[in-house]
């Protein structure tokens, strides 16, 4: 089958599943900014893997703890969710939906501080005084 339709259903999915998260009413899922990311179907479309990831927590806490409330929420509604994508493409089968944490913002972001902070020890080390070269000629 060719790649591009794979991609295309990809995308349609995410674009769907964006939708739908935004009507789910369980309050693990819509009390945080859920946001699906990505999502991967198999070649056969009977197997979805939905990536997503949150924006910034609204009660604060840590992220591991919210991811899984989210995982746990995304489980619990997994039924309205594949219905309503169900009614929205037009799939000779629904896929299975498989919920994956996505941690790359977060782990961007921490590279980010790591580096920070690295090019702030490397300017409060003294640099070596380096003497100019004179112009003059050498004997």
């Amino acid at each position: 089958m060719a790649k591009y339709r794979l991609q295309r259903v990809n995308d349609e999915i995410v674009k769907e599943m964006t939708r739908i998260l935004r009507s789910v009413k369980d309050p693990r899922v819509a009390s945080h900014m859920t946001v699906v990311t990505g999502c991967d179907i198999s070649s056969d479309f009977k197997y979805a893997k939905i990536y997503y990831s949150f924006l910034d927590p609204a009660d604060g806490g840590t992220a591991e703890l919210i991811r899984t409330e989210i995982k746990k929420g995304l489980i619990s509604a997994h039924g309205f969710i594949r219905r309503e994508l169900a009614a929205s493409l037009n799939l000779r089968v629904t896929p299975e939906l498989t919920f994956i944490a996505d941690t790359s913002a977060e782990y961007g972001s921490h590279v980010d501080e790591v580096l920070k902070k690295i090019k702030a020890e490397d300017e409060k080390r003294p640099r070596p005084q380096t003497e100019p070269e004179e112009d003059g000629e050498r004997d």
